[in-house]
């Protein structure tokens, strides 16, 4: 089975106060980019298969550091980009929770589109194509996947069986590591929202030393 690293970005300046969506130019804070190294510390007792990320800036620099404490290069993905929020981009959060479509979005998302933008639905579909991809390259490997809170959110809530529309009872808080096997047979998830413990109890067992001797 291969193992799914699911990683949400660190924080950035406007975290939980805009919902950003794709705009490009965001990069992580101060805050975030000690998420970013502390993030690849506690890789540091496994050796990692591949390390992939939505292209958006602060997915990028919230790999970085880990790919390059595993010497491997950062892979970009289009489709583990954040949801496209059309005309609700860069609107505040305060504001939005204040509409008549926010119950939907938090109540019926399978139902919901951003106005000219995308529907959790089809986010779901293209990110789950994506990690699917991943896997068949990567059979019995061991990959961090970088991405946004609804992303991964939705990849979890997907892994454990949940229909949409329940996916907004998982909690991703930035910069966090939710741990998803898939391969053959059911797929287990392991953790999720994970923002600070040592990940070595996913390492692969020692191999056992060969005697030499007889």
């Amino acid at each position: 089975m291969t193992t799914l690293f699911l990683v949400r970005h660190g924080l950035t300046a406007v975290t939980g106060k805009t919902l950003y969506g794709r705009t490009p130019g965001i990069p992580l804070d101060d805050r975030g980019r000690t998420q970013a190294e502390r993030l690849a510390e506690r890789f540091s007792s496994m050796r990692l298969t591949a390390v992939y990320s939505s292209p958006l800036e602060r997915c990028m620099q919230t790999m970085e550091p880990l790919g390059a404490s595993q010497r491997l290069q950062v892979v970009p993905r289009a489709d583990l980009v954040e949801m496209d929020a059309g005309t609700w981009t860069n609107r505040s959060l305060a504001q939005l929770r204040r509409t008549r479509l926010w119950r939907d979005v938090m109540e019926r998302p399978s139902q919901f589109r951003f106005p000219e933008g995308e529907s959790f639905a089809e986010a779901l579909a293209r990110a789950l194509a994506e990690v699917q991809a991943i896997i068949a390259h990567h059979p019995r490997g061991r990959v961090a996947v970088g991405s946004h809170g609804d992303v991964i959110r939705m990849l979890v809530a997907h892994h454990a069986g949940a229909p949409l529309d329940l996916f907004q009872r998982t909690v991703v808080d930035a910069a966090s590591v939710s741990v998803v096997q898939v391969g053959h047979g059911e797929p287990r998830v392991l953790l999720v929202n994970d923002d600070g413990g040592g990940l070595a109890r996913f390492a692969p067992p020692p191999r056992p030393k060969r005697n030499l001797r007889g």
